[in-house]
């Protein structure tokens, strides 16, 4: 018998153009809002293969994985249910346009970002160190 775990998703902050790419949810929880580009692991697939997926499926670009920003795992973050995401700080490239999940997707800058989803303002909050030193080399 299986154990009852969490469900494992990865969200990618991307940076393109000197800005933030964040998706506009198309469906629920949180239809409507901003969100980081993500989504679940499917079954055989690494997270880093998830993250380069869902990064291109919600946003149409290709991105190369800079490094780790940490694990966010409150089982309180997701209504749908207890889920842990490995989120990867990324640059993107190619031609930004709304798929999948995404309503829309638009550029924002670190220091405007709007209210999001889930636990995605406390995600970006702890990594703007990592995320201006990026910033500050393109």
């Amino acid at each position: 018998m299986c154990p009852d775990t969490p469900k494992l998703t990865v969200d990618a902050v991307i940076l393109f153009n000197g800005r933030i790419v964040l998706i506009q949810r198309k469906n629920p929880p949180f239809q409507g809002k901003f969100a980081l580009p993500g989504g679940f692991v499917d079954i055989g697939e690494t997270v880093e293969e998830a993250v380069v997926r869902e990064a291109l499926e919600e946003t149409g670009l290709s991105i190369e994985i800079v490094k780790l920003l940490g694990v966010y795992s409150d089982p309180l973050r997701d209504p749908r249910g207890h889920t842990v995401s490995v989120v990867y700080l990324s640059v993107g490239r190619g031609d930004l346009k709304a798929g999948s999940d995404a309503k829309s997707v638009y550029l924002f800058d670190i220091m405007n970002i709007p209210e999001m989803a889930f636990d995605h303002n406390t995600i970006l909050e702890q990594s703007k160190g990592e995320i201006d030193g990026i910033l500050s080399k393109m």
